[in-house]
Formats: C-alpha cells, sequence, structure tokens
C-alpha cells in the first residue's frame, strides 16, 4: 500500500515539477523582458525618467523575478520526490544545492532598494546625482554577483537531477545527458562572468543549452507524468 502511495505522488509531483520548470522560464524571462522594455538604453537620468513613468511595471517586473526564486523551491522538493527512490542521497544533495539557488532571491531586496534611491526625492536631494548614481551601480553589481553565484548553485543541484534522470523512465536519456551538459555549462558560464565581466555579453549563448532542457523537461514530465497516473487508474 505504501508503495502504491509513494507512487501516486511521484506521479503528482512529476507533473507539478514539469508545470513548475515552464513557470520558472516564465517568471524569470517575463521579468527580463519588462526591465528591458521600462528601462530602455541612454543615460542613467534618461533610464531612471523612464523608471519613474512606468514605475508599477518595473515593481511588477521585480516581483516577478522575485517569484521565480519562491517557485525554485516548490520544484526542488518536487524533484526530490520524484527522484529520492532512485538515490536519496544524491537528490536530497541535489535539493540542498537547489535550495541555495532559491536563496538568490534575497538579492531582490537590494534591487528594490535600488529603486528607491533612484525613485524616492529625499535620496536624490540628499546625496545628489553622483553620489547616487554610484549607489545604484554598486546594488547592481551585487545583485550581479548575487545571481552567478545562485547559478553556482543552479549548476550543482540541476546536474544531480539529470544524472539521477538518467536512471528512470520520465526522460528520455539523450535528454537527461543533455540536461547535464547544459546544467554543467551554466557553471562555467557563471564563474567566468564573475572572473571576467567584460564577457558578459558574450557569454549568454551559454543559457541558451539549459533554457531548451528545461523546456523540453518540463513538457515531458507533465505529459508523462499524467499518462503514469491515468495508467495506474486504469489498473486499479
Amino acid at each position: 500500500m505504501s508503495t502504491v502511495t509513494e507512487s501516486a505522488a511521484q506521479m503528482r509531483y512529476a507533473r507539478i515539477a514539469g508545470f513548475v520548470y515552464l513557470l520558472l522560464i516564465v517568471l524569470f524571462m517575463g521579468g527580463q523582458l519588462l526591465i528591458g522594455h521600462v528601462t530602455g538604453s541612454g543615460t542613467f537620468a534618461e533610464r531612471t525618467v523612464r523608471i519613474v513613468a512606468e514605475l508599477p511595471l518595473y515593481r511588477a517586473a521585480l516581483v516577478l523575478q522575485f517569484l521565480a526564486s519562491v517557485f525554485t523551491v516548490l520544484l526542488a522538493y518536487s524533484l526530490y520526490v520524484v527522484l529520492k527512490s532512485v538515490d536519496e542521497h544524491i537528490a536530497r544533495l541535489a535539493l540542498y544545492f537547489r535550495l541555495g539557488e532559491a536563496f538568490g532571491g534575497l538579492t531582490a531586496i537590494v534591487a528594490f532598494a535600488a529603486l528607491a534611491l533612484r525613485t524616492e526625492p529625499e535620496f536624490a536631494q540628499s546625496l545628489g546625482a553622483t553620489q547616487m548614481k554610484a549607489l545604484v551601480d554598486l546594488a547592481q553589481a551585487a545583485d550581479f554577483a548575487s545571481f552567478n553565484i545562485g547559478i553556482v548553485f543552479f549548476s550543482f543541484g540541476s546536474t544531480l537531477f539529470y544524472r539521477l534522470f538518467l536512471r528512470t523512465p520520465y526522460l528520455p536519456r539523450v535528454l537527461s545527458a543533455f540536461g547535464m551538459f547544459a546544467s554543467a555549462l551554466t557553471f562555467v558560464v557563471a564563474v567566468t562572468s564573475l572572473v571576467m565581466p567584460a564577457w558578459g555579453d558574450a557569454l549568454q549563448v551559454g543559457w541558451v543549452p539549459i533554457f531548451i532542457a528545461e523546456i523540453v523537461t518540463g513538457i515531458l514530465l507533465m505529459v508523462r507524468g499524467a499518462q503514469s497516473a491515468q495508467a495506474a487508474a486504469i489498473a486499479r
């Protein structure tokens, strides 16, 4: 009975994990696109004027990215439930690494503080434009560093989870292997960005494999989790 119950839980959490994989991409990329749409290009003062003009939209973009960190916890736990029967020790280690990634959501505090510096009149009056820009630049540097540090945690956790998927029927072996490669590649991108931040733009292509892997993984987990649940219901 306990085996049947555990199998049903794995099916349910596989569907949850698949959905959250896709949701995280929507949340993160949606936040990035909104931020880029609002700020655009130009001088610090020009970008600040645009942020003030569309402040609710900019705040919504920051919230979307914060929610991506929150839902990372749900994804990590769901994957742990699905894969702990394969190797509980590795699954638990992967869970801890992905939770380490989720703590990157604390940088939302820095992002909202930087936003306050740009938009609250009292800061501009007390600090002056030069000092205010320096503090905002410092906050953005902290955000950049914390993002890449979070990606290092992500890389280890994601690689381990995909390693476990190699031993399950949820994903094709080629996708699991590709997911391991894509996850390891994000480690290279993150560490290189921390060491040589000037290479940031050139390294953007390194994110493409993991986006492909996670989109396909999300779809397959939702579909195969549902199919397994239906098969179990018919068997009963």
